[in-house]
Order: structure tokens, then sequence, then C-alpha cells
């Protein structure tokens, strides 16, 4: 299903897309990145908190470190401003990084077991559906913060990856 050069180039492509948006937030007046625009999470804050809190609860199953602490309900809050969630988004995606890089194919085999506190039950999934999960959550979240900020009249961030730089 994927390999670690799939988990390698989604880990690029995830920091590449992160610092892009970080470039068109911080243009922003913080009001405005606070508005509820509707969105499942409310603002584009609030989604970008989500899907950090996503990133880091996902990742803590996969490497084995620490998670995020709280729960989903909680999870828009998690950062009051931009520049807490900045620099959480950092090392989150180095952390994301160095995980794929290190990741050998024989560790995308079997299941990943953990606990749900949004199922409340214990899960068993097959591991290469969990990352492929992973990454496709952030795309997800990221999608709806694009659609936000094109309604802000922002100008939103090439998404293709095709058009990924080469260093990224």
């Amino acid at each position: 299903m994927i390999d670690r050069g799939y988990c390698v180039t989604m880990a690029r492509y995830n920091a590449w897309q992160n610092r892009q948006l970080k470039d068109i937030l911080e243009a922003m007046e913080p009001a405005e990145l606070m508005k509820n625009r509707k969105g499942f999470f409310g603002s584009i804050l609030g989604t970008l908190n989500h899907l950090l809190w996503g990133d880091l609860m996902w990742i803590s199953r996969f490497d084995g470190g620490e998670g995020p602490g709280g729960t989903i309900p909680d999870s828009p809050a998690r950062h009051p401003t931009l520049g807490a969630w900045e620099a959480e988004r950092f090392r989150t995606d180095g952390r994301i990084r160095l995980w794929a890089e290190r990741l050998n194919n024989i560790d995308l085999k079997g299941d990943l077991s953990w606990y749900s506190g949004a199922m409340g039950r214990q899960m068993s999934m097959p591991m290469q559906v969990c990352v492929v999960h992973f990454f496709n959550h952030q795309t997800h979240h990221r999608g709806q913060v694009h659609a936000m900020l094109t309604a802000a009249g922002m100008k939103a961030p090439v998404t293709d990856i095709p058009f990924m730089p080469e260093g990224d």
C-alpha cells in the first residue's frame, strides 16, 4: 500500500504547506484569524489548532513520544495566538519528518493499537491505514483553511504536490 518514500514525501509536503500558511497568516489581523467562519472548528486558528492537536496525537502513537493531552473538543483553543501555534507547528513538523526519515518499510506492517478517547475504547487498525489517515487528515483540514482564507480575501497557498520545491 505505502512505503517509507510515501511517508517522507508526505512529511515534506506537510511542512511545506505549513510554512506557506505561516507567511499568509502573519499578514492577517489576530481578530481575522479567530473570527468564526463557520468551519467545523470555527475559525482559521481553531482549525489549525485542531490539526496540530491531531498531528501530535497520531505521531505520538507512531513514535511513542509525548501526545498533546486534551480532547478533540478542546483542540481548537490549544494556542490562543498565532506565535504559539507557529512554534509548536515548527517543532511538530520536524518531529514528523524525523519519524518518516527513520522509518523502515517493515515498520509500516502489522497493526497499530491504541486507546481512542473519541471512540471511548481500544482500537486496532493496520499501521498503513493509520499513516494514510494521518496525512489525509492534514490535507482535509488544510483544505478547510484554504477555503476560509479565500473567503477572507487572502491568497491561499499553492497546494499541488508536483509544485513542491525539491529542497523541502
